[in-house]
């Protein structure tokens, strides 16, 4: 049986996460791609668990399950409406802390947080109901802005074209299609992607355990690269475009993405090929000036120190662990969003996307 997301249709066949019950249903993408499973998610405190420990990742993927938390925090409350605000308080503050990076997060949770306010003159179970609804047309909304970046982006990619990714910015990082997979998936579909080279993404391995799996379901074709070999295929001709996605991107273009995409934004430079950031539009936070001000998550030293349970090095050593790094916005030749493509210099393009789309579905500001 295959699981993937289905060259055809580029809608993942099984859902990354969804509403069910008084409950949310994630895929556990810690188990891949050795095991497909399902995990239920029933209070706050889970879904919180679930975020910081990877099972639920990718910038657009957190913001939903943060958005579903706030949801579980209504439908999951038992005590008088009058304490209602008090644990929804306690829910946000909760999720906003699991992972400091990925700027979708706080959009998705400050348009929960409006949801509720504009609600909550009313009876509870009408407040679940509208809080439901809306963490349900983010999900839908992710689904819809994807496909339509993923048609923008492709209109950049030649015929033939080998593309290099890190990490997986595909349909597990969101709710179908994916971002710089989907742009991938897109111009695929087209006929114009050959091959994909995948960054193995040290240290957590997100390349090589899911951007493979994935694309291999898709029946795209993959070659698994270490994350030191990509200077090698870039120097010896066989990459013709660089895509990935981002966690937070500034007003003057600087972009935050996993660590090493820094490294190849400058090895692309050198060697004259396209870098692509592929993102929804709620991914740029206009409040910010520039990289300098976004935060980056550091993470366990074990990450570094282990492959699966096992130490490859000495248990006690030191170990520097940013989950993290940010590429200058001048390195990047393109960021595709679902409002448009916008090109240097960024703080005036980015800006101008803004105003002509009326930013009605996100980018901070």
């Amino acid at each position: 049986m295959r699981y993937g997301t289905g060259q055809n249709s580029g809608e993942i066949t099984m859902k990354t996460i969804e509403w069910q019950g008084n409950s949310i249903r994630i895929l556990d993408q810690t188990r891949l791609p050795v095991e497909v499973r399902y995990r239920l998610l029933s209070s706050v405190e889970e879904v919180a668990e679930a975020i910081k420990g990877l099972e639920v990742r990718g910038a657009p993927l957190i913001g939903v399950a943060a958005a579903y938390g706030i949801a579980l925090a209504a439908v999951m409350f038992t005590g008088n409406q009058e304490n209602l605000d008090r644990e929804i308080s306690r829910a946000y503050e909760i999720l906003i802390n699991t992972r400091p990076t990925a700027v979708n997060l706080r959009w998705a949770l400050q348009r929960m947080i409006n949801t509720y306010r504009e609600s909550n003159h009313l009876d509870i179970n009408t407040i679940r109901e509208h809080l439901v609804d809306e963490a349900n047309r983010i999900a839908e909304g992710d689904r819809l802005q994807n496909r339509r970046l993923g048609e923008l982006g492709a209109t950049l990619i030649s015929p033939g074209s080998r593309v290099l990714t890190i990490c997986n910015a595909g349909a597990l990082a969101t709710c179908g299609h994916g971002t710089a997979l989907g742009l991938v998936r897109s111009a695929f579909a087209e006929g114009k992607v050959d091959m994909v080279w995948a960054c193995e993404t040290r240290p957590v391995l997100q390349g090589s355990r899911l951007t493979v799996w994935e694309l291999t379901e898709d029946e795209i074709p993959v070659t698994l690269i270490t994350d030191n070999m990509a200077g090698y295929v870039m120097r010896s001709g066989q990459v013709d475009v660089v895509i990935t996605g981002a966690d937070r991107i500034a007003a003057n273009g600087d972009t935050a993405n996993k660590i090493g995409t820094y490294g190849l934004a400058v090895l692309a430079r050198h060697h004259q090929i396209p870098f692509l950031v592929a993102a929804p539009f709620s991914t740029i936070d206009l409040a910010i000036e520039s990289g300098e001000e976004i935060p980056i998550e550091s993470r366990n030293p074990d990450e570094v120190r282990k492959i699966g349970h096992s130490f490859i090095t000495l248990p006690d050593v030191e170990v520097l662990n940013p989950s993290f790094d940010v590429t200058p916005g001048n390195l990047i030749t393109a960021i595709i969003t679902e409002k448009g493509i916008a090109r240097w210099p960024y703080r005036e393009t980015l800006a101008n996307l803004r105003e002509s789309t009326g930013n009605t579905e996100g980018g901070l500001q």
